[in-house]
C-alpha cells in the first residue's frame, strides 16, 4: 500500500505548502489570462479542487480519467459556465474537465456516479454510457449494471482523478462508488488522487452502526449513519480498515482541502443531487432519508424536496400540506398528484444529531402501521433494531441511547484517519 497526503490546509509550513497571496488570486498558468479564486483572506473552507496548483502537476504527461459528476467544479474569477447548467451560482464555476483539458491534461474518460455525469437523473435510475457534448469525452456510467471501472476501462489510464461532493450520509451513494473505483485501482493498479471537498454534515457522527448482513450499495462499511468524515478521510480508512475485496489497498493520494475543520459550516455551491437543493435539505437529509424506506413521501415533486414530510394518511398533521408532481430528479413522485399531510421543516434548526422524533412521531401518527414501512428501510438503516424499536414505541432518546457502544467503537476507527480538526 502506498498512501500520500498532500497538505493545503495551512498557510505555511516545512513542506513546502504554498503561501497565498493576500488577495485571494493565484494565477493558473503564465500563458492562461483565467485566475482561481480561492479567498484565503476568508474564513470559507476551500476545496482542494481549486488548489489547481497543488496538484495539476502530478497529471503532466500523464493518461488520466476523472470520477466526477456537476459538482466537480473549480471557482474561477470570470464567468464561464455550460450551456446546460441553468442556475445562477453555478455563473462563478468552471467544471473540472474543462479546466483540465484547458491546461493540456490527457483525460481518456469520465466515470459518473448516481444522477449522471450532469447531476439531473432521478435517484435509483439506470445511467447509460454516453460521450460528454460539452468536450467529446466518453462518459462511462458506474450506476447500473457496472458499479466498478472495468480492466478495458483503465488500461490505457495512468491515474484517476476522484472528485465528488459528498454530503456525509452512509446511504449517500458516493462513497460507495468510491469505494468501486478504489478496488479497481487497486486490482489493476492504477494510482487514484482524491481531491477532498469539505464535508457539511461533518461536525457530528451519529445513528446505528451498518450490520454485514444489511451490506447493499446504500450501506457498504460499518460506520454510522452520520459518518463525520471528508470523502478524503473516508477513502484513507477504507484503504486502512481493508474493506476492500481480498482486503486490498489502494495506491492512494488525497488533496487535502484548505482551511477547513469538522467545525466549519460550509454551503455546498453547486446542488450535489436533484433533490437536495439547498443547505436545509443536506442538513436535514440524514435524519429524512429513512422515510425514504416508508409510505410517507419527503417532498420528492415540490420545491422542498427533503425539508417536509407527508402522506395523504397522515391527517393527524392539520398545519401543513403539499402535492408532489413529476419535476427534475422526481418523475413519478411518491403519491404524484396527492394531497399530503405532514410537517413543514424548512425553518427547522440546524441539526447536530441524527432527529429520530419526525419517524416516531410519524409512525405513532400513521393509521396503517403495518403498512408504514418497506424493506428498503432496514438498507437505510442498516439493521432491523432500528424498525423494532419503533414498532415496539421506544422514544427518541431510547432509541439513540441503543447506539452509544457502537459510536464509541466507530469513533476509535475514525480518529485514526482524520485530516481535519
Amino acid at each position: 500500500m502506498v498512501v500520500g497526503i498532500t497538505s493545503c490546509n495551512s498557510k505555511v509550513n516545512s513542506n513546502n505548502t504554498p503561501t497565498y497571496p493576500k488577495d485571494g488570486l493565484v494565477a493558473l498558468d503564465k500563458d492562461r489570462s483565467k485566475k482561481l479564486l480561492i479567498e484565503t483572506n476568508t474564513n470559507e473552507p476551500v476545496p482542494a479542487a481549486y488548489l489547481l496548483g497543488d496538484w495539476i502537476t502530478k497529471l503532466k504527461g500523464k493518461k488520466v480519467a476523472v470520477v466526477g459528476n456537476q459538482t466537480s467544479v473549480v471557482k474561477t474569477s470570470d464567468t464561464v459556465v455550460s450551456k446546460e447548467w441553468n442556475t445562477k451560482d453555478m455563473l462563478r464555476y468552471e467544471h473540472l474537465v474543462d479546466t483540465l483539458i484547458a491546461h493540456g491534461i490527457d483525460i481518456k474518460r469520465v466515470f459518473a456516479p448516481e444522477h449522471g455525469f450532469r447531476g439531473t437523473a432521478d435517484a435509483g435510475t439506470t445511467i447509460r454510457d454516453g460521450i460528454d457534448a460539452e468536450t467529446g469525452i466518453p462518459i462511462i456510467s458506474l450506476y447500473g449494471k457496472n458499479k466498478k471501472p472495468l480492466q478495458k476501462q483503465l488500461e490505457d489510464v495512468d491515474v484517476v482523478l476522484f472528485d465528488i461532493q459528498d454530503v456525509g450520509a452512509r446511504f449517500y451513494t458516493y462513497i460507495s462508488t468510491l469505494h468501486y473505483v478504489m478496488e479497481a485501482c487497486a486490482e489493476y493498479n492504477r494510482k487514484l488522487i482524491v481531491l477532498d471537498r469539505p464535508n457539511p454534515n461533518g461536525h457530528y457522527i451519529d445513528g446505528p452502526i451498518l450490520e454485514e448482513q444489511h451490506q447493499s450499495f446504500v450501506g457498504m462499511h460499518p460506520v454510522p449513519v452520520v459518518h463525520g468524515m471528508t470523502i478524503g478521510e473516508y477513502a484513507l480508512m477504507i484503504n486502512g480498515e481493508q474493506w476492500l475485496d481480498k482486503n486490498l489497498q489502494t495506491d492512494l493520494e488525497v488533496i487535502k482541502c484548505y482551511n477547513y475543520t469538522h467545525d466549519s459550516s460550509y454551503s455546498i455551491p453547486i446542488q450535489p443531487s436533484p433533490n437536495l437543493p439547498n443547505d436545509q435539505a443536506i442538513n436535514l437529509y440524514p435524519s429524512l432519508c429513512f422515510f425514504e424506506g416508508t409510505d410517507v413521501s419527503v417532498g420528492r415533486g415540490t420545491e422542498m424536496q427533503f425539508q417536509v414530510y407527508g402522506s395523504p394518511s397522515l391527517v393527524k398533521y392539520t398545519d401543513f400540506a403539499f402535492t408532489p408532481t413529476p419535476n427534475v430528479g422526481a418523475k413519478r413522485p411518491l403519491f404524484n398528484g396527492k394531497k399530503c399531510y405532514g410537517v413543514d421543516l424548512r425553518e427547522y434548526k440546524k441539526l447536530d444529531h441524527l432527529e429520530l422524533e419526525f419517524l416516531v412521531d410519524a409512525f405513532a401518527k400513521a393509521p396503517f402501521k403495518q403498512n408504514f414501512f418497506n424493506s428498503f428501510f432496514t438498507k437505510l438503516a442498516g439493521t432491523k433494531t432500528l424498525q423494532a424499536h419503533i414498532e415496539k414505541g421506544m422514544s427518541a432518546q431510547e432509541i439513540a441511547a441503543t447506539w452509544e457502544k457502537g459510536l464509541e467503537d466507530y469513533q476509535k476507527i475514525r480518529v485514526k484517519y482524520l485530516l481535519y480538526e
